[in-house]
């Protein structure tokens, strides 16, 4: 990969806790340094980085993220981890890339805010679109019942009522 070619971002953006986070050896790659330069970089400073910069995921979440990721991502051969990663905020990623210095991290840090504000303005442009589609559930839910009932007196309707048999043979 050419060292001046942004690496797509929005991709490697996922939502944790609430919040829109990029993992830590994501942000090392596009920063263009190593993951165990960023987070040192981070162990240095930590009071640059308070929970809602940069926190650290539990096991849980690491291997959920992992799972998330396999299924669109080929997996390096060096990407499993000893530790879970850090994931960083739009405000850690920011705060990393001036810790950095590197002009990489510099250029990029600009790239790596632009996504963060888009995938911002997509989620508030569909905001209408899921209270909408929640309010449609809403009126829906208490529906069930009445459509049970519906369906069950349509297949009554359907099914051919049952007429005795004409007996066969001789009456007296």
């Amino acid at each position: 990969m050419a060292r001046n070619v942004p690496i797509p971002i929005e991709p490697l953006i996922v939502t944790l806790r609430g919040q829109r986070v990029i993992p830590s050896p994501d942000l090392a790659r596009v920063y263009g340094v190593d993951t165990r330069v960023l987070n040192q970089a981070v162990k240095r400073n930590p009071d640059r980085f308070p929970t809602d910069f940069a926190f650290r995921l539990t096991s849980r979440e690491a291997l959920e993220l992992r799972r998330l990721r396999s299924q669109s991502v080929i997996l390096e051969p060096a990407s499993h981890f000893r530790y879970p990663p850090l994931v960083f905020t739009e405000h850690g990623a920011l705060m990393a890339a001036n810790l950095l210095k590197s002009p990489r991290a510099v250029q990029m840090s600009v790239f790596v805010v632009r996504a963060f504000v888009r995938m911002r303005s997509l989620i508030v442009s569909e905001a209408p679109l899921a209270e909408k589609l929640a309010e449609l559930e809403r009126r829906v839910a208490g529906h069930d019942e009445g459509l049970k009932l519906l369906v069950r007196a349509v297949r009554q309707l359907l099914q051919a009522p049952e007429r005795p048999r004409p007996r066969i043979g001789y009456r007296a």
